[in-house]
């Protein structure tokens, strides 16, 4: 950032405000509800969010702690993303009984598929409780102020009267300025209904994620049972479909561009608010070191799955996970340079400053820290990267925990469980000599990458990659953690039972194993040269945030202020739309089936189409699912500003009818989670008649629409 930019930003009119256009993730219990029925909306607000009756609320859930989904029948048929529930469809799947290639459609409920483990979660209650929360908290610094806030909240959660199956959840907003408690119902019985084959569930695969013109017919189904007197229970043989308080109508109805839309859902996180300097060093620094490290697991492992379809099958859900993000920093790095994102909070916070000259002294100090941080916080990003993809690190580090908190006391018979358990599953999808050459491959990276001053001694010897690929290997073959040697007389990949049962002689063994030294090693760098002084200055970096937060909000009066996104309940509003994302290119906001078979390949792996789906396409049988175009429309795109967390959100109409499902985002708007920009940022959903289509037209499974409310 120049001198040049940072004065001129005093040069600046007093009044300078970001233009919004709808861009916000509003708490439901705090909506502007003048604004949206000005853009269109029927309802009120209390139709959309209500404790005390029924409303749209009850028919929305948070899918499996990650995905949002929602209820579309009276008998608790649940609605989310292909992507959301590809887990699921996994864990079902065997080379023999491939359901992610051929699908899966239940023809009763009988023939529904429990899942273990899956839960979904009602907000019964939202309050805000920043007094209560912060009360005592004046004048106190870091630890004790987190304590006492920690204290609080304890305090509050204990004196409220909730049901064996509800919790209470108290989440900070506005970095700790304001702080609010949900009421939360778990449901654990949660089964398999029906997903459509991968080549329409997940339709242009990677080539296409993050991108528009989309054509993926990217939804899965799944059902919500409860006990006899519809609450909560385990999964149980006599459980029975949960009797939901509302349910959304699916609306079969024709879009048209500026029809008013908007979407209920639990975005993950965004981080809106933060200074030039923060921003800056995201998009130049540690976004491009974490694409770094994700390209070469991906073309790493891409090799191998298209080559082997056992392989494809076991590594499919962790190369979709990895490859999503990796995809989204890179059109993030280039949606903040598109939108001069820099320079828009530059001038942002020289307005600022003319009319609180108090900011300023905030905005020095941040400089100051992220500049002081920036070393650390780029080998963070490299370290954590690489230990995280690398798989046979991932492990090495779980062995790691497991020993020390052996070692602390604090492992017990409960947490041995827990970690026999998340083992068992990760050797299920882990392939050693596959991983082997990933891991090589990203060591290489690291040694060439990392700053000499973070590196382990001795460490250049890896940044040859060829070499590491034969060392690695070597390393691998004689590890126990890798399961390619014995311990207890056993390999842990094939029995972690008996691989656990000699605790003593499983800690020696691992602590001499050389795959278990070398992450040692890193940790121990890392640790010591690289992590401490990351935390320390983010924990000053938070605390002035906090401040500059609350200063921005005092001061500029004429913006409007939501939380950032943290997994809470919110709703975002705007318009069905195109977009203009660069010169001479043009977007409409709808795609339609014709889209699919412009970019059918034959065999692909991604762009593949059943044969089913191009019969009915030739013969046009689409039922009551075409448009005023004569074809079925697949995908739109509309202005609401959504994040990840959002996958499975509902788009709602202005009457509250459900017309489509999100699920992605435009790739030149992923910036939105740090810069919304309402040129180009578009969330993407599937159209209700498409799903809709699949299900009664390709699937035979009308039984489905049936239970539904269909509004045409």
């Amino acid at each position: 950032m120049t001198k040049k930019i940072l004065l001129s930003v005093f040069l600046l009119p007093a009044v300078m405000t970001f233009a919004q256009q709808y861009g916000g993730m509003w708490i439901p219990t705090e909506l502007n509800e003048k604004e949206m029925k000005d853009l269109g909306m029927k309802i009120s607000a209390k139709d959309i969010f209500n404790p005390q009756k029924a409303s749209i609320k009850d028919a929305v859930v948070q899918f499996n702690g990650g995905c949002t989904a929602e209820i579309i029948s009276p008998k608790g048929l649940l609605l989310t993303n292909h992507h959301c529930g590809y887990g699921q469809i996994q864990a079902h799947s065997t080379v023999e009984n491939d359901l992610l290639s051929n699908g899966f459609w239940a023809k009763n409920p009988q023939g529904e598929l429990p899942n273990p483990g899956v839960t979904v979660d009602f907000i019964v209650d939202i309050k805000e409780v920043s007094n209560q929360i912060l009360e005592g908290t004046d004048n106190l610094t870091e630890p004790e102020l987190s304590k006492k806030i920690a204290n609080n909240i304890e305090i509050y959660k204990n004196a409220q009267k909730t049901e064996p199956y509800q919790s209470i959840s108290v989440k900070s907003m506005y970095y700790g300025n304001k702080y609010y408690a949900y009421t939360i119902e778990t449901y654990k019985d949660i089964r398999l209904v029906g997903a459509p084959p991968q080549s329409i569930g997940k339709f242009g695969s990677d080539t296409d994620n993050w991108v528009w013109p989309r054509h993926t017919g990217d939804f899965s189904m799944f059902r919500i049972y409860a006990d006899k007197n519809n609450k909560p229970a385990e999964y149980s043989k006599d459980n029975v479909p949960y009797v939901p308080k509302h349910y959304l109508p699916v609306s079969i109805k024709d879009k048209n561009e500026n029809d008013f839309t908007f979407v209920f859902g639990f975005p993950g996180r965004t981080t809106e608010y933060l200074p030039a300097i923060a921003v800056e060093k995201i998009m130049k620094e540690i976004d491009p070191a974490r694409i770094a490290v994700r390209d070469v697991a991906l073309k790493t492992l891409d090799e191998k799955m298209r080559a082997d379809d056992a392989t494809r099958i076991k590594y499919a859900s962790k190369y979709a996970s990895v490859a999503n993000y990796w995809k989204k920093w890179i059109g993030e790095v280039e949606g903040l340079k598109k939108s001069n994102a820099v320079e828009k909070k530059v001038m942002y916070e020289g307005s600022l400053v003319a009319k609180n000259h108090e900011i300023k002294s905030t905005l020095d100090q941040l400089n100051k820290l992220y500049n002081d941080q920036a070393p650390f916080a780029l080998n963070n990003a490299y370290y954590s990267e690489t230990v995280r993809n690398a798989e046979t690190l991932t492990l090495a580090n779980l062995y790691y925990n497991y020993i020390t908190a052996v070692e602390a006391g604090r492992m017990d018979e409960k947490g041995t469980a827990a970690l026999k358990k998340k083992l068992a599953a990760f050797y299920k999808d882990y392939s050693a000599e596959l991983d082997a050459k990933v891991t090589a491959k990203l060591l290489a990276l690291y040694a060439n990458k990392t700053a000499p001053q973070f590196l382990p001694a001795g460490f250049e010897k890896y940044k040859n990659e060829a070499q590491n690929i034969q060392n690695i290997e070597e390393i691998s073959k004689n590890s126990i953690i890798t399961g390619r040697s014995e311990v207890n007389g056993v390999s842990l990949s094939q029995d972690i039972e008996k691989g656990f049962s000699n605790q003593d002689k499983l800690i020696k063994s691992l602590k001499k194993d050389p795959v278990y030294q070398l992450f040692n090693l890193m940790r121990e760098t890392y640790m010591t040269k690289a992590d401490p002084q990351f935390a320390s200055l983010q924990t000053k970096i938070d605390a002035l945030q906090k401040t500059y937060m609350a200063q921005q909000m005092a001061t500029d009066k004429d913006r409007k202020f939501f939380p950032d996104a943290n997994s809470t309940l919110r709703v975002t509003y705007g318009k069905v739309k195109g977009s203009l994302p660069r010169d001479a290119v043009s977007y409409n906001y709808q795609t339609h089936l014709a889209g699919v078979m412009e970019k059918y390949v034959p065999g692909d792996y991604e762009f593949d189409v059943p044969k089913k789906l191009i019969d009915l396409y030739n013969k046009k049988d689409f039922g009551n699912y075409k448009d005023k175009t004569g074809d079925v429309p697949v995908g739109f795109t509309a202005t609401n500003h959504t994040t990840g967390g959002n996958s499975g959100s509902p788009a709602l109409d202005a009457n509250g009818n459900l017309v489509g499902l999100n699920f992605d985002r435009q790739w030149e708007g992923t910036m939105s989670d740090i810069n919304y920009d309402p040129r180009f940022s578009r969330n993407i959903m599937v159209d209700t008649k498409y799903i809709l289509f699949i299900i009664d037209k390709f699937a035979d499974s009308k039984w489905l629409v049936d239970e539904m409310k269909i509004v045409k």
